[in-house]
């Protein structure tokens, strides 16, 4: 097992990261799906007791990631923002000061549902921001998981998650990568995210996420 698995998709190789996001060498792009920053501090103006700190674990990952992998430009797959309370000046002064250390490098939005409701960033944030599809190479980068007529669409939105069963009444719930003929989806890289099971099926190849690695779905 490793913290990035490679495989080929539409002629293309990517490398599927461990730590929830997707890596394209020849573009050298990482694609981020479902990152919802600000959500925890949308979640507090409702009175929820939820965790503080998300933010912060976000950025530091993509952070670890950008200086791990040689990016020239990061997409996010959608769902940047959770909601309009998430434009907060503690998450936006955050935001700057990440975008501020990663000036060089291009940043991209494709407008997910929860992007249409939230507004776009900040234009200070120097991020583009688009509609579905992009259009890259092979791929049609997507937020929704919509069939494209002549790309392969990759696409965040649904959280996917795969359930272990062991002995007994023992289970594992981990994030996974699914893996198509005609559309692939990431899983949910924001750290304060739910998640929706899949089931295997045999359109898929299922790739697992957890400690640090990934790794394929045994098929029995």
């Amino acid at each position: 097992m490793s913290d990035y698995l490679p495989i080929e998709l539409a002629g293309s190789e990517l490398w599927l990261l461990a730590d929830k996001a997707i890596y394209w060498p020849e573009q050298r792009a990482l694609l981020i799906a479902d990152i919802h920053f600000g959500k925890a501090a949308a979640y507090r103006r409702l009175g929820q007791p939820v965790p503080h700190g998300t933010t912060e674990n976000n950025l530091r990952r993509l952070d670890a990631l950008l200086a791990r992998y040689a990016c020239r430009q990061l997409i996010f797959l959608g769902d940047f923002l959770h909601a309009p309370e998430s434009q907060m000046p503690a998450t936006l002064a955050r935001l700057a000061e990440w975008r501020a250390r990663q000036a060089q490098l291009a940043v991209t939005l494709i407008r997910g549902n929860h992007d249409r409701r939230a507004g776009d960033p900040p234009a200070a944030l120097a991020i583009t921001v688009i509609d579905e599809p992009l259009l890259q190479g092979p791929f049609a980068l997507q937020h929704e998981p919509a069939p494209h007529p002549t790309h392969h669409v990759i696409a965040g939105h649904l959280h996917p998650a795969f359930r272990l069963q062991g002995r007994g009444r023992q289970s594992l719930r981990l994030p996974c990568f699914c893996i198509g003929e005609r559309l692939s989806l990431l899983p949910a890289f924001g750290s304060f995210t739910g998640a929706m099971d899949i089931a295997t099926e045999d359109r898929w190849r299922i790739y697992l996420v957890g400690d640090g690695n990934v790794w394929p779905l045994a098929r029995g």
